[in-house]
């Protein structure tokens, strides 16, 4: 792994492309408000697709935002150089993402009374989405096989580390009715039901009509063909969407052409291990 693609921060490697000393120590000392909300993902859960919805749940269904604004501008990441630059901009209630587990963010959010919507995928469509973005990232690593990359995952090799860390960090945070958990399969499956249940959690309140308005617009094909949530934005040595699209299928069970029966053997085998009473049944079964 070449020195010049990572920085290590706290025992994880992150993308030097996007992340700095100074944006993480800007991270730490942000200043978070009562009234923020932030999506936290571990990387290829469903990230972009929550930077799509959150401001159109905060502002009733105003197009706008995401017509006029690059998704990394108008919902950064806490933790990446861009937020330094775009955060005088955002409107109150603030919406953020984040791939930091629980115990790297600011002493701040701690004290605050912000929200968090944790958005939880199926750990092996992850990693598929994850070989795929390797592929066409140019500040990424090369993933090698499929195989060798399905090892560096459950290692934790990767950005962020292991997904089983992250999701503990979170399930273990006690904030109480702060925090909101959701499936990115639950998203999948009914995308309006989910929109009701930020919504509320949010207080938001939106009507029915706002809601079907909202699901239109953030359907896969909707953001497949919005150039501001697309990433087509970025030049094509930082993504090159020849050899994968970044927004490649948006589907919840693609590992099923992806793995093989003795990986899927070892894969599950790990996992199920590592989360063993960490999370409820209800959401590991289909780990």
């Amino acid at each position: 792994m070449s020195a010049t693609e990572y920085i290590k921060y706290h025992g994880l490697l992150l993308p030097l492309e996007a992340h700095t000393t100074e944006s993480l120590e800007y991270a730490q000392n942000f200043c978070v408000e009562d009234t923020d909300v932030f999506a936290i993902t571990y990387p290829k859960s469903g990230t972009i697709w929550m930077q799509e919805i959150l401001p159109l749940v905060l502002n009733g269904g105003d197009l706008t935002p995401i017509h006029t604004i690059p998704n990394w501008e108008r919902v950064p990441w806490l933790e990446e150089k861009q937020l330094a630059r775009v955060v005088d901009k955002l409107a109150s209630p603030r919406a953020l993402v984040s791939h930091f587990p629980y115990s790297l963010m600011p002493p701040s959010f701690c004290a605050s009374k912000a929200k968090v919507i944790y958005v939880m995928r199926n750990p092996k469509d992850i990693m598929v989405s994850s070989y795929y973005f390797h592929q066409m990232a140019g500040f990424l690593e090369d993933p090698g096989t499929f195989d060798e990359f399905m090892d560096k995952f459950l290692e934790g090799k990767v950005m962020f580390g292991k997904w089983t860390d992250h999701v503990k960090s979170w399930r273990n945070s006690e904030l109480g009715d702060r925090i909101m958990y959701i499936t990115y399969e639950e998203m999948v499956q009914d995308l309006p039901a989910s929109l009701r249940h930020i919504s509320d959690f949010l207080g938001c309140n939106l009507t029915e009509e706002v809601i079907q308005k909202i699901a239109e617009h953030c359907s896969f094909k909707s953001m497949q063909n919005n150039n501001m949530s697309n990433f087509s934005l970025f030049p094509k040595v930082y993504m090159d969407s020849d050899k994968s699209p970044f927004l490649r299928k948006g589907i919840a069970g693609d590992w099923k052409n992806h793995f093989s029966s003795e990986q899927l053997t070892r894969f599950t085998s790990v996992i199920s291990k590592e989360l063993e009473g960490e999370i409820p049944d209800e959401e590991s079964r289909n780990t």
